[in-house]
């Protein structure tokens, strides 16, 4: 996006621009196309977002953006939590209620795999 938008700007301000494509298709990794009618993110999904207002009026002025929340979960032996792990994650996982109690238990549970290899 970096590169299409600053291609835009600078054209809108006078200057000549080539766009060079190293890809058989535009829109970089945010390229997504129609396979059965469906849109199949080539890449990996993405999600534009922004708290800055002068980006967002920025960005609206080339397509119509919807309202949306990422809140992934995880399904884990019946159980679903949420992802990226935050309170109500380690709640359900462990019963802890602060933040403090989290980090303890993170902390037991390095010492626990102190020196030890992940088998998965």
């Amino acid at each position: 996006m970096f590169g299409a938008t600053f291609a835009y700007e600078a054209a809108k301000r006078g200057k000549r621009v080539k766009v060079i494509e190293k890809r058989d298709h535009i829109a970089g990794n945010i390229f997504t196309k129609e396979v059965d009618g469906i849109q199949v993110h080539q890449y990996g999904a993405h999600i534009f977002h922004t708290s800055n207002k002068e980006i967002w009026d920025y960005v609206n002025q080339f397509a119509t953006f919807n309202r949306y929340t990422n809140s992934p979960v995880a399904n884990y032996k019946g159980t679903m939590y949420n992802l990226p792990f935050n309170m109500n994650t380690f709640n359900k996982m462990w019963g802890v209620r602060t933040p403090q109690e989290a980090m303890d238990k993170i902390n037991e549970q390095r010492q626990e795999m102190a020196g030890k290899t992940p088998q998965n």
